[in-house]
Formats: structure tokens, sequence, C-alpha cells
């Protein structure tokens, strides 16, 4: 009897043991991991802000949660005219080091094609983790070890999907915003195109939102929607960006260019300007298909088309909408690689992977990856500053 129940518990445990090892195998190919070692680092609130808030047509409220669980939270309030330039710092709790840049209030749409010949460096998919794209950014050469812009004219241009999916999401937008500042005083451009979960959150949609922005919500005394709204300086500054730009002839997007898109009269600035008019509508499916529908729709819209990873599009069919916005070639993130590469002869560069995590650590290992783009030569640059043409 003993030597039975010996021989049953061998044999569930080899079969659970195989079980385990055949699940992880088939999430890692695709290109899944598993998450372990959180930080208790990622919850901790004290100087977390700036959140910042349009009460009047002439006064903004700038918010920093102060305290802890211990001996309760506080808000750090202070009220200003938005005629006023603000100085603001943002603080992030895993190395305790911070960055400061200034508010301004009026957000201009940026330009949708430009045409100087500059280097371009591109990123997507950053899923809210700060450290990540801040130590990419200074061993590629984008800004040096104090923060400070040092690409020159270059262009930086970020895919979408820098939300969500992390405790930094805070930090990682200012970030975004301070470097727009850095790279303007040197004749630079940072390029913020809008993803799927940049309007996730401003549609207030917050299934993929860590549970600390509802607590930071609390304390600030509204809901979680509120954090982006139109009232939110931070949502209305990304409510002012592109969904679609053309950089000396390389198209940038989050998701992809449908065919379908080419049956309708329609340029990049209509595209951004048709986007931006809904950012703040939740998107939902109508009898007839129209071009706004194509543009926004959540299947074969910019932000959200995944047709070039399901082997269902001919070569004619690709070029054919990348040629509609007179472009060379189409950049995009939003479905994830195992690494930065090129598709259709060259037509199509996919550069979502999977970036590191600011407050855990993953197996497989993650690595983040970008594009270089100099005089018409693509390369896939790491981490570590190393490029790769490809």
């Amino acid at each position: 009897m003993k030597k039975r129940i010996t021989r049953y518990l061998k044999h569930l445990i080899g079969t659970i043991l195989v079980i385990f090892f055949v699940g992880a195998a088939v999430i890692i190919s695709l290109n899944g991991s598993f998450a372990f070692g959180e930080n208790e680092l990622s919850i901790n609130l004290e100087k977390e802000g700036p959140y910042v808030f349009f009460e009047t047509d002439s006064t903004l409220t700038v918010n920093y949660i102060k305290g802890n669980k211990t001996d309760g939270f506080y808000l750090d309030q202070s009220e200003h005219l938005i005629t006023q330039e603000v100085n603001a710092t943002c603080f992030f709790p895993l190395d305790s080091s911070s960055f400061s840049f200034s508010l301004k209030s009026q957000f201009t749409p940026p330009k949708s094609i430009y045409n100087d010949g500059q280097p371009i460096i591109a990123i997507s998919d950053i899923e809210s983790a700060y450290k990540t794209f801040r130590d990419f950014l200074i061993a590629n050469k984008v800004i040096d070890t104090g923060l400070n812009w040092i690409f020159g004219k270059g262009h930086l241009v970020l895919v979408g999907d820098f939300v969500d999916r992390g405790f930094s999401t805070t930090q990682v937008l200012w970030f975004i915003y301070k470097l727009e500042q850095e790279a303007q005083k040197h004749g630079g451009n940072v390029h913020f195109i809008i993803g799927n979960h940049e309007q996730y959150n401003m549609q207030g949609k917050f299934q993929s939102a860590s549970y600390k922005y509802y607590g930071v919500a609390n304390i600030l005394g509204k809901q979680h929607h509120d954090l982006y709204n139109e009232k939110s300086f931070i949502g209305k500054w990304m409510a002012s960006k592109n969904t679609l730009e053309r950089i000396n002839g390389i198209l940038f997007t989050h998701g992809g260019i449908h065919p379908d898109i080419t049956n309708y009269d329609v340029t990049i600035d209509e595209v951004n300007q048709i986007s931006r008019d809904n950012y703040y509508k939740p998107y939902f499916p109508k009898p007839k298909l129209t071009l706004d529908q194509v543009i926004i729709s959540s299947k074969i819209g910019f932000c959200w088309y995944r047709g070039y990873f399901k082997d269902d599009l001919s070569q004619e069919e690709v070029e054919k909408g990348i040629q509609k916005f007179d472009g060379k070639a189409v950049v995009v993130g939003h479905t994830v690689q195992w690494k930065v590469k090129k598709l259709y002869n060259g037509k199509v560069f996919a550069i979502d992977v999977k970036h590191p995590k600011d407050y855990n650590k993953n197996f497989p290992v993650k690595k983040s990856e970008g594009l270089f783009i100099d005089n018409g030569t693509f390369f896939r640059i790491l981490a570590s500053g190393k490029k790769i043409e490809l």
C-alpha cells in the first residue's frame, strides 16, 4: 500500500511538473514572462506628484501627496494663475531621485510632418517603467546622467503606450513633458505618439492601471478617471498629441495602417485632427464604416491595428497603406516582439519589446530595445547603447 501511494505521488508530482514547464514554455514563446520580487517602494506615496488640475478658466492647482500609511496622508497644494510659469518637481521613490520642469498651460498640437534629415531614435510601450526609460535614453546618448538633452537637433519618437501596467505612470508622463522642453531648447524634438493605453486613460478605462493610482485618486479627493480628464493638466497635454507622424519620410504610429484607409481622401493632418477630436470618446462600431470609424476603430484604427503580424497582408497592401501618406516605411509598437525587427522587405519596423519593470523582476529577464535611424540606415539599439544594423 505504501509503495502504491509513493508511486502515485511520484506520478502526480511528475505530471504537475510537466504541465508547469510546458505551460511556462508556451507563455515564454508568446513573449510572456513571470514577475516576482515586487519592491515595497512601489506604493510609497511620499512626494508623489505633481497632480495638476484646472480649477477655473484662469487658475490651476498643483498637488503633491505627503505622508504615509502610519502617520496619514495629506496634500501639499498651491494655486496659480494659468498665465504663470510654475516650477514643479517629480520624485522617483526607487532611487530617491527627482527632476524639475516648468508648467506651461498652453497646449498646441504638434506638426504632423518633419523633413530635416536629423537622426531619429524611437522606442515604444514603456508601460510606466520610468527607470528603464531614463536609463535607456542615457545609454543611447539622448540625455546625460543629469537628464539634460544631448541629442542635438535629433528626434526622439515615443510610439505609444507609455502608461499603465506599472507603478511609475506619473513619473513617465512628466519625464516626457520635461524632455519636450529640454529638446526644444536645443532645436530637437520629442514626439509623443498616442497609443491605445493613453486613450484608455483619457477615456476612464483603468483595467490596466496599477492599483496604486486608485489610492492616489482617493487622497486627491477625486475619482480614478479624473486623473487624465479634460480638467487634468497632463490629460489635456496628452490630448494635444498626434496619432500619426511622418519624420524624414518615415511614418510612426502605434498600431499600424489598415488597407481600408486607402479608400478615403485623407491627409496626415486630418487623421490627427479626427483622432484628437475622439480621444475622450470611447469607441463603438456603427452600422456604416466611415472615415472616422476607420481612424479610431478599436480593431483597425491607427492605435489598435495588428494586421502586420497576422500573415494576412500582401506586400502590395502594406506598401499601399504607407504610400497613402507618402511614406518610405512605417514604425509601429503595440504588438510585442522578441526584438526590434524589420518586416515586409524593410517597409515595417516593429519596435514593441518587453521592457524591464521598475519595481519587480522578471523571468526571462527583460531587456529594452529601440530603433535608431540615420541617413536612411536603420539600427536596432540596445539598453547598453550598442547599435546593430537591420
